[in-house]
C-alpha cells in the first residue's frame, strides 16, 4: 500500500491487536502504527548490523506526510553510509540533555544547594559565612554554568584579593569553594573541582598578646556607653568569642547575672558553653540599657559597625596593630602566667582539643 494522508487516516487496528504497523510500499522503511486506541504514528524502520531499529517520526496527524517521507529518506541514507540513526538520535538527546543540565547548574544554583542541603547541619554562623564570601568573590561568575568556573579564574580571583590585603579572605574563600565543589562533585554533578590545590599563600599566624598597659588604655578608652565599648570589655572580661559577645541574648543570662549560657548553635564548636561571669562583668552587663532580645544591639540587628568603631577605639587608646580575637589569646596568656592549667585555660576560652578531652567538669570548681 502506499501511505497517503487519507489512507492513514482510515487505517484501524485489528479487534484481537495492540497494535498493527503498516508499510510504505514506496519509501523503502515508511510505517505507520495503528494502536487499539486509535492513535497514529509515522516511523522508520531499518536494519543496522542484523539488527532492526525504528525511530518514531511523531503523530501522524501533527507532521505532514511529506516532511516525513524527508526524513525517512534521510535516515535510509545514513543507514546505508555505516551510520545508525536510533543511537544518533539518542546520543544526541543524552548531550542535550547534559547540556540543560550543565547550564542549570549555575554557580548561584550549586551555593544554594549546597547550603540548603549539606550546609543545614553546620553551624550557622559558618554556613553564612562560607556562602557569602564565594558569592562576594565570584560575583561576576553567579549566574553563570558552575562548570564554566575553571581553575585560571579562580587563581586570578583570589590573587587580586590577596593583593588588596585581603591575604586571609582568599585564603577561606578557596577552602569554602574547594569543599563547595567537592560535595557537587561527590554527587556526581560536576566532575572537576577548579578549587583543588591552589596556590593560595597562607594567611599570616598572628601571635600578639596585648600589654597590660596595652589592656588598661583599651578598659580606658572604652569608658563611654554603647554596645562596642560594651562588647570590648566583656571579650576582655570573659575570653569569650567576638561574634558570641556580640549576639548575647539576655535570655541567655542567669537572672542574677553570675552565669551566662552560650547555646550550641551559637558556639563556635557546636557544643554548649557555660561562662561564670566575674563582678565587674556582672555590673557591666546591669547596666546596660534594654532595647529588645539582644545585649548589645546594633542599629538593625546585631552590632556590625565593626572596622569604624576598632579604628576609633585605636585612635582614642593609642593602641594599634592589634584585633579584637586577639583579646582572647591575651587572656590566655594571662592565665598561664598566673600559673593556670591548660586544660582549665582551654575549657574558659571553650576550646576542644585533647588535653580537655576528659575534663568537662564545671570550671567554676576549679
Amino acid at each position: 500500500m502506499k501511505l497517503t494522508q487519507t489512507r492513514i487516516e482510515g487505517l484501524k487496528c485489528p479487534p484481537a491487536k495492540r497494535d498493527m504497523l503498516v508499510f510504505d510500499d514506496e519509501q523503502r522503511g515508511l510505517g505507520a502504527r495503528v494502536t487499539a486506541g486509535g492513535s497514529k504514528t509515522c516511523l522508520a524502520q531499518y536494519t543496522f548490523h542484523g539488527h532492526k531499529r525504528r525511530v518514531p517520526l511523531g503523530s501522524c496527524s501533527a507532521v505532514s506526510l511529506a516532511k516525513v517521507r524527508d526524513a525517512v529518506r534521510a535516515i535510509m541514507g545514513d543507514t546505508a553510509k555505516g551510520i545508525d540513526p536510533a543511537a544518533a538520535r539518542k546520543k544526541a538527546a543524552a548531550e542535550a540533555a547534559r547540556k540543560a543540565a550543565h547550564e542549570a547548574l549555575t554557580l548561584a544554583a550549586l551555593l544554594s544547594d549546597w547550603q540548603a542541603l549539606h550546609l543545614a547541619g553546620k553551624r550557622p554562623r559558618y554556613a553564612a559565612e562560607a556562602v557569602r564570601a564565594v558569592r562576594n568573590a565570584f560575583s561576576r561568575y553567579l549566574d553563570l554554568p558552575a562548570a564554566d568556573l575553571d581553575r585560571s579564574t579562580v587563581i586570578k580571583t583570589l590573587d587580586a584579593m590577596a593583593q588588596k590585603g585581603s591575604v586571609a579572605m582568599a585564603a577561606r574563600t578557596a577552602a569554602y569553594g574547594k569543599a563547595a565543589y567537592g560535595w557537587v562533585v561527590k554527587r556526581g554533578a560536576l566532575f572537576a573541582n577548579p578549587f583543588l590545590n591552589l596556590p593560595v599563600r597562607p594567611a599570616e599566624r598572628r601571635e600578639r598578646a596585648l600589654t597590660d598597659d596595652e589592656i588598661a588604655a583599651i578598659w580606658r578608652a572604652t569608658d563611654d556607653a554603647g554596645p562596642f565599648n560594651g562588647i570590648v570589655r566583656l571579650l576582655i572580661l570573659t575570653g569569650q568569642r567576638r561574634e558570641e559577645v556580640a549576639g548575647m541574648t539576655w535570655a541567655e543570662l542567669s537572672g542574677d547575672f553570675s552565669t551566662w549560657t552560650i547555646p550550641a548553635s551559637r558556639a563556635k564548636n557546636g557544643a554548649t558553653h557555660l561562662v561564670p561571669l566575674s563582678a565587674p562583668a556582672q555590673d557591666l552587663l546591669r547596666e546596660a540599657p534594654r532595647f529588645g532580645k539582644l545585649v548589645f544591639p546594633g542599629l538593625r540587628g546585631p552590632f556590625n559597625g565593626w572596622s569604624k568603631a576598632k579604628a576609633a577605639l585605636d585612635a582614642k587608646s593609642g593602641v594599634t596593630n592589634w584585633r579584637l580575637h586577639e583579646l582572647r589569646r591575651t587572656m590566655a596568656t594571662g592565665l598561664q602566667r598566673l600559673g593556670v592549667r591548660l586544660e582549665v585555660t582551654e575549657q574558659v576560652l571553650n576550646h576542644v582539643s585533647g588535653s580537655r578531652a576528659g575534663n568537662r567538669r564545671d570550671i567554676s570548681a576549679s
